[in-house]
């Protein structure tokens, strides 16, 4: 049996006075097979007896049921709320989702909510866990997203995809023998969040260089750890080894601990994550089905790596010469050395099985051009390279 040989604990010692609060501090991680039998005894131990299993059609079926019983043989009578999918048959983070499980959980009727899925069940039940300010366990069926730590909740209201303040989980149990049976797009999707920090802490420093952005190199470095760590078992990870799950879901823990500690998602987003926001809203508006976060995010990484090596290294303005540039230009190459170019991206996508580029995700010409036009509107707050090429007059 192979165990995550990382030592969290210091980092959860530090993150503790950071993420406290009345839902609890994160404080145990557990990535191992068979970790979904342990929960029960984790719910002892913390005193909690009255779980709600947030979980929907899939998940119960892959993992739910099991945990349900287990901790019925512990004697712990959990409810479970099976979010409901929209008329496209996807499960999403919005308002019906929140609502349908806020009330379920009554003043009183729970003392702790338990997310058994990926990124957007996780999403639904951090904030339902903050309105509450009940705790909530992480329980991964997939190693998909990096948002399993995260603090943040990204949720679309009217459509609009905006990240609200949340809470993180105070346990994560990752079982490896549920994460390695996972569809192989969900662990493509995974792979593909993690190759978009190749942009991201990219656009992280170019947003330091330009407009003062906080910067963290401590921060930093973790991030670029949990890539490199996720790049070096690509053949690992597309042959779905125990090794190669385990290696992505501690990179995708690493890269979201690195968030809580920053207390801002400046490391793992940056202009890959606005494309991708920008096509998911898209595809709202237009009543299409949605598209797994982190295909989206692999193929916009390498769109974005082919603008900006060639804005950078080659001098081609999809609009007028940034000024940036002009001043920054011998930096700003510099760093780009740290960027695959799109090839190279691609080439990686398509080691783990996953689409490796719009076309193949179904993103026509007209939204891509228009997306790569606009897409930094969606985080004004955010001075990437993106939207400095956009605004250059």
């Amino acid at each position: 049996m192979s165990t995550v040989t990382t030592d969290w604990r210091p980092i959860l010692q530090e993150l503790a006075p950071v993420i406290g609060g009345t839902s609890g501090v994160l404080d145990t991680i557990v990535l191992e097979a068979g970790a979904l039998d342990l929960v029960a005894g984790e719910l002892k131990r913390r005193g909690l007896k009255r779980p709600v299993l947030v979980v929907d059609g899939t998940t119960q079926r892959v993992a739910g049921s099991r945990l349900e019983q287990s901790l019925r043989e512990e004697g712990i009578e959990p409810d479970v709320c099976v979010i409901l999918p929209d008329d496209q048959g996807d499960v999403l983070a919005d308002e019906r989702s929140i609502v349908q499980l806020l009330l379920q959980v009554p003043p009183g009727a729970a003392d702790v909510l338990i997310a058994v899925g990926s990124g957007t069940l996780h999403d639904v039940t951090r904030f339902a866990a903050h309105r509450t300010q009940l705790p909530f366990v992480s329980v991964p069926t997939a190693p998909s997203v990096d948002g399993f730590t995260s603090a943040g909740a990204p949720i679309i209201i009217r459509g609009v995809k905006q990240t609200v303040q949340a809470c993180a989980p105070i346990a994560i149990y990752a079982d490896l023998d549920i994460l390695r049976e996972a569809p192989q797009q969900m662990i493509a999707a995974g792979f593909g969040d993690m190759l978009g920090k190749y942009t991201s802490l990219y656009d992280w420093k170019v947003s330091h260089l330009l407009s003062g952005e906080s910067f963290d190199e401590r921060v930093y470095e973790m991030t670029k750890h949990a890539l490199d760590v996720t790049v070096q078992h690509s053949t690992a990870i597309g042959r779905r080894t125990e090794e190669g799950i385990l290696a992505l879901i501690s990179a995708l823990i690493e890269s979201g601990l690195a968030m809580l500690l920053l207390g801002q998602s400046y490391p793992a987003s940056g202009g890959e994550h606005h494309l991708s926001h920008y096509w998911e809203m898209e595809y709202l508006r237009r009543g299409n089905r949605q598209l797994l976060h982190g295909a989206k995010v692999g193929a916009a990484c390498a769109e974005i790596a082919r603008l900006y090596h060639g804005a950078v290294e080659h001098g081609r303005y999809p609009a007028g010469r940034p000024e940036a540039i002009d001043r920054h230009g011998e930096t700003l190459r510099g760093w780009l050395e740290d960027v695959p170019s799109e090839g190279e991206i691609r080439g990686l996508l398509v080691a783990v099985g996953g689409p490796a580029s719009r076309v193949e995700l179904g993103i026509d010409d007209e939204l891509f051009m228009r997306s790569m036009r606009q897409a930094h509107t969606v985080r004004l707050n955010r001075h990437t390279l993106l939207r400095a090429l956009n605004e250059a007059e």
